[in-house]
């Protein structure tokens, strides 16, 4: 017997409040009939959810502290996210970047390890 989670996924869709951009790193074939490496959209404005997974961390060395943070995204599983993708999150009007773990794939959604880095 298989189990059908098209209404799971619904019901935990409707607490996706905020949207994620990815950007993936390759080949861009430009209109001149050029390819040139660099980065490209993927995906934009998809319906998601972030949830700190972690505090920051410090790093403090002479010149600079760093501040490592881990944040999980949950996103629909249909989505294809690859490991090393960069993902501009935006809640409310503040986007932030990260880049993208391995996924973790349910049937009803997927979670991802998102890495930011930052200065203070």
């Amino acid at each position: 017997m298989s189990i059908d989670y098209t209404k799971y996924r619904q019901q935990l869709e409707k607490m996706y409040e905020d949207l994620v951009t990815v950007r993936r790193y390759g080949d861009i074939d430009l209109p001149s009939g050029e390819t040139v490496p660099g980065e490209y959209p993927v995906h934009t404005a998809v319906p998601c959810r972030i949830s700190q997974k972690a505090l920051g961390t410090n790093g403090q060395t002479e010149s600079v502290n760093n501040i490592a943070y881990e944040t999980k995204l949950f996103i629909s599983p249909l989505v294809e996210i690859k490991q090393g993708d960069k993902c501009s999150v935006t809640r409310d009007s503040l986007t932030r970047e990260y880049t993208a773990g391995e996924p973790f794939l349910y049937p009803t959604h997927q979670e991802i390890s998102l890495q930011r880095e930052d200065k203070a």
